[in-house]
């Protein structure tokens, strides 16, 4: 279906055009008019397949029905900062073309970062987007008023409950009207996602797409080793020329620096990413990613999912991940937006059994692929005799926590620790749209403001980019 075929206002099929957006994916397909016409939403859909427009355009569309006023209207929750940051770029493009003001606040900052972003909830903005720990964190301080909020978002639900914010939540739910319309999307609809939902969603309406299914685009292989083989794996796969826009996961912070380490000495482009790092490092490595002055990401699975990055040409999981879920999470960072990818595992002798456990999730045999590398002889596939080693789904992250701490502000929290998150970043200002555009815990950007009034016009620039008639401005909030 064509998103000219919903019924969407025309200034926001004006920012979809200019973005150069067409066909709906089958979660926007089905989700947005169930919004539109009000009902509560449960939604289940893996990484990748457009969830964040599913709800972001029809809340545009009935947000720039309300009053102007400085009234919070609508809240969307999440878990990371990162996922935060990405979401608000995609408010920014979408809302182009219509005065709706939107307002990021994650974690990750400084004191004075934090009083920007203190003034900024204080203007008000249309929405919020927000982790729960640090919108609680400005709810006690008493200049939160939620008490006008019609549309409540939770976004990756089942990570958010992975990292301990359930109670966060519910505290969060408790100052919210009761007359609201909620929605809740989550990549896995696990007996306490369903739990929730039946506590705050009312009569909702459910969506389920491919649940939890790799996409079909991408070329998966493994190979089966010993563990001391997988560090000379991994670097003759770089050598035979697989070194571009790489991401390789490992389950532990340590390993991630000492596989980084050794990547760098070896002469590659190699830079980590873990809950280690605070938000200001995180940034700057992105930053580097994405512009290619690094090649390889090494990182733990705070990038599984909520990264934005769509030219990803291979991912390399180093461990076998803890869960099914996590598998088609990691995997699903490449193949993104119509293109193709690759993902290859290393099973080494105590993951195999865990490894046929996530082949019987995704009811088939990935090819074994030695990829013509010669590190010796490799270890035979007998994963009943490895049984005793763990199995997915007993996550050793503890929901987030870890020795790494309490997997609140950011990061995933993986068995070995990885779940210390960090504790800075950058206070959003709300940003107030009234032009038209293009695509753990405070937040990243400003808010936009315009005191001009939206003109009707189905021009568009020569550049692709819609005419600015009400061109997003970000400006610093006033500490």
């Amino acid at each position: 279906m064509r998103f000219d075929e919903l019924p969407l206002s025309d200034d926001i099929l004006d920012a979809l055009d200019a973005m150069h957006f067409e066909e709906c994916t089958p979660i926007q397909e089905q989700s947005i008019g169930v919004i539109l016409d009000g009902h509560d939403l449960i939604a289940c859909a893996q990484t990748g397949t457009g969830k964040t427009a599913a709800y972001l355009l029809p809340l545009i569309d009935l947000l720039a029905d309300t009053e102007a006023d400085s009234k919070v209207k609508c809240v969307v929750m999440v878990p990371t900062h990162e996922l935060a940051q990405q979401i608000d770029r995609s408010m920014e493009g979408f809302s182009y073309y219509i005065p709706v003001s939107s307002l990021a606040i994650h974690g990750g900052n400084d004191g004075k970062e934090f009083a920007r972003q203190q003034h900024a909830l204080r203007q008000g903005a249309d929405m919020v987007i927000a982790t729960p720990g640090r919108l609680l964190a400005h709810m006690k301080m008493g200049y939160v008023d939620l008490s006008c909020v019609q549309y409540f978002v939770l976004d990756e639900a089942d990570r958010m409950l992975d990292m301990g914010f359930s109670e966060d939540i519910m505290r969060i739910v408790a100052e919210l009207p009761r007359e609201r319309q909620t929605l809740m999307f989550s990549a896995t609809m696990p007996k306490k996602i369903q739990q929730l939902a039946a506590t705050i969603l009312n009569e909702p309406r459910e969506v389920k797409i491919a649940v939890s299914r790799p996409n079909e685009r991408i070329d998966q292989s493994v190979i089966i080793c010993y563990e001391y083989q997988k560090q000379p794996l991994l670097k003759r796969l770089f050598e035979m020329g697989y070194n571009k826009r790489v991401i390789v996961f490992s389950s532990s912070k340590q390993k991630v620096k000492e596989l980084t380490a050794q990547m760098r000495r070896d002469g590659f482009k190699a830079a980590e990413m873990h809950s280690d790092l605070d938000q200001k490092a995180r940034e700057e490595v992105m930053l580097g990613f994405r512009a290619g002055r690094i090649d390889i990401l090494i990182a733990t699975d705070i990038l599984a999912r909520g990264i934005d990055v769509d030219d990803i040409e291979m991912v390399v999981n180093y461990d076998v991940p803890h869960e099914a879920e996590d598998y088609v999470h990691r995997i699903g960072r490449t193949a993104r937006a119509g293109a193709g990818g690759r993902a290859v595992t290393f099973v080494g002798t105590p993951d195999q059994y865990r490894w046929s456990l996530i082949e019987r999730f995704l009811d088939r045999e990935v090819r074994r692929d030695d990829l013509g590398i010669d590190v010796g002889p490799l270890p035979e596939y007998n994963p009943s005799a490895n049984r005793g080693n763990g199995r997915p789904g007993a996550r050793g992250n503890g929901g987030g926590r870890g020795k790494g701490g309490n997997g609140r502000n950011g990061g995933h929290g993986s068995k070995q620790g990885d779940g210390k998150g960090s504790g800075k970043g950058r206070a959003d200002k709300p940003r107030k749209s009234s032009g038209k555009p293009a695509s753990d815990k405070p937040a990243s950007e400003k808010p936009r403001k315009s005191s001009e009034k939206p003109r009707k016009s189905s021009e568009k620039s020569g550049s692709g980019k819609p005419e600015k008639r009400y061109r997003h401005r970000s400006k610093k909030a006033e500490s």
